[in-house]
C-alpha cells in the first residue's frame, strides 16, 4: 500500500503537503517559479504515479510556485536533450519520450478530483493545469507553448497539442501553436479554459475553498466521477502521443547532431592526399601531348 510518508519528501521539485484528504502539490524550483528540465520531468512520473496510487488522497490540488505557474520560456536554438547528453542518441530520444508520455497519462491515471492553480505566466508544460478538473487562475496568468514550434523549432508532439486541440477546437489550436499565440488570463476565460480569475493571494484559499466543497462527497463518487470526465483524454493520449513523439523526434534529424552510440568507432575516412606542384604540372603536361596524339574530330 502506498502512503504519503513514503514519498512526501522524495522530490527536489515537487513539495507534497495534505490535510482532510486533499492533497496539495506544489511545484517549484529551489523554493521559486519552477523551471522546467529532465529533473522535473522525471519527477513528475514518478509523484503523479505515488499521488494516484495512495488511496488517502482524495482530491488533489496542482499549483506553482511565486509569480509563475511554469518556466522559463525556451531559448531559440537550445536543446532540452542536451540537457540530458551532448549525443543525441536513439537510447536518449527513448528515455526522455518515456518520461513524456507517462507525465501525460500517469497525471490522467490519478482518480481523484484535481483542480489547477495558475497562480501565473504557464510558459512550459501550459497544459497540465488544463488537464485538471477544475482550473482557476491569476487575472495575470498566460498561457503559451514555448517549447515547440514557434520559438524552439519543435514539433509540438508531447501531449500538449492533444488538450489544446480539445480545448480549443482544431482550427484555434492549430493557429496557438503554429503562431506562438500568448492567451492572457481573460481570454483563457472566455474560450472557456479556465473557470474563474483571481487575485494572486486570493488563488489558493480559492482552491482550498473547492476542494473542500468537493470533499463533502463520498469517495467511490469522487473517483469515478474523475474517471468518467477524463476518459475521453485518456484514451486519445493513450492511442497517439508516442506516435506524436515520434514525428517530434524524427524532425530533430534535421535540426540536431543525432550521434549513435558507438559512433566514435566507426573508422574515420582518410582523405586524399594533394599532389605537389610539380606532380600536377607534370600531370597537366602529359595530358596535353595526349590531346594533341588524338585526330581532331576527336578532340573535345
Amino acid at each position: 500500500m502506498t502512503v504519503l510518508k513514503d514519498y512526501a519528501k522524495k522530490y527536489e521539485t515537487v513539495r507534497l503537503e495534505r490535510r482532510n484528504g486533499i492533497l496539495q502539490v506544489t511545484l517549484h524550483t529551489n523554493g521559486g517559479p519552477v523551471r522546467w528540465g529532465p529533473i522535473v520531468q522525471s519527477e513528475l512520473v514518478d509523484a503523479f504515479t505515488q499521488i494516484g496510487a495512495d488511496r488517502e488522497n482524495r482530491i488533489v490540488i496542482l499549483v506553482g510556485s511565486g509569480k509563475e505557474f511554469s518556466g522559463p520560456r525556451a531559448e531559440p536554438g537550445k536543446s532540452f536533450y542536451r540537457e540530458i547528453s551532448h549525443n543525441i542518441t536513439a537510447d536518449l530520444l527513448d528515455r526522455t519520450h518515456w518520461n513524456a508520455k507517462r507525465v501525460m497519462t500517469r497525471m490522467l491515471d490519478i482518480e481523484v478530483p484535481m483542480i489547477g492553480v495558475v497562480n501565473g505566466p504557464a510558459m512550459r508544460h501550459s497544459e497540465l493545469p488544463l488537464m485538471c478538473d477544475i482550473v482557476i487562475a491569476s487575472d495575470d496568468a498566460t498561457f503559451e507553448d514555448t517549447a515547440h514550434f514557434d520559438i524552439a523549432s519543435q514539433v509540438p508532439g508531447d501531449g500538449i497539442n492533444m488538450v489544446y486541440t480539445m480545448l480549443l477546437g482544431l482550427n484555434r489550436a492549430r493557429y496557438f501553436m503554429l503562431m506562438g499565440q500568448v492567451l492572457s488570463a481573460q481570454e483563457a476565460k472566455d474560450l472557456g479554459l479556465v473557470s474563474e480569475i483571481h487575485k494572486r493571494d486570493q488563488l489558493l484559499g480559492r482552491a482550498w475553498e473547492i476542494a473542500e466543497k468537493l470533499a463533502k462527497k463520498n469517495d467511490l463518487l469522487l473517483r469515478y466521477t474523475r474517471v468518467v470526465l477524463t476518459e475521453p483524454l485518456r484514451k486519445w493520449m493513450e492511442e497517439s502521443v508516442m506516435y506524436h513523439l515520434g514525428m517530434e523526434a524524427l524532425a530533430k534529424l534535421d535540426k540536431e547532431d543525432v550521434h549513435s552510440d558507438d559512433e566514435e568507432l566507426k573508422p574515420k575516412r582518410k582523405s586524399q592526399p594533394q599532389p605537389s606542384g610539380r606532380t600536377a604540372r607534370k600531370t597537366a603536361r602529359v595530358k596535353v601531348r595526349k590531346e594533341a596524339k588524338k585526330p581532331s574530330g576527336a578532340r573535345g
